[in-house]
């Protein structure tokens, strides 16, 4: 886990504001589907790329989830695309940042989200929100499938 101090991709921004947390998860995924879809990731082209997408949409459902679950529920929802990268960025007004539980059994529901970010993101972390804001950041980056998502117009 990193401090996002690297900051996000140039290209395009989407932002999904967002109230409470019922249905807030397939809010979250289908907007991100769709953004998905608008950048070229989807429809897939073969096997590899159909598993990043998976990958991205359960990623937003463990972060999304993880907010509704810890932090009162998420406030923003954020994609940015470009050079290749999709960076997701859940915001919400929890002052405590996300950590790995100490290893439990794969059998037992729950605790499992952080390792599945370690698992499939490219990178993640958290932030505070900045100066005069309560609450946090919790971000993730993966790659664009490969032949997509090239350049910061996309």
């Amino acid at each position: 886990m990193a401090d996002g101090a690297a900051g996000p991709p140039p290209g395009q921004v989407r932002r999904l504001v967002l109230h409470g947390s019922r249905g807030v998860v397939s809010r979250c995924r289908d907007f991100t589907a769709r953004a998905l879809a608008d950048w070229g990731w989807i429809p897939a082209d073969g096997e590899e790329a159909e598993e990043r997408v998976e990958d991205v949409l359960l990623l937003v459902s463990e972060v999304v989830t993880n907010a509704c679950l810890h932090a009162g529920g998420p406030e923003e929802l954020v994609l940015r695309h470009g050079d290749g990268l999709l960076r997701v960025e859940v915001y919400d007004a929890s002052p405590e940042h996300p950590h790995i539980r100490v290893p439990r059994s794969a059998a037992l529901p729950g605790g499992h989200g952080l390792l599945v970010l370690n698992r499939l993101a490219g990178a993640w972390g958290s932030r505070d929100k900045g100066p005069g804001a309560v609450g946090k950041v919790v971000w993730l980056e993966i790659g664009a499938p490969p032949g997509r998502g090239r350049g910061g117009a996309d």
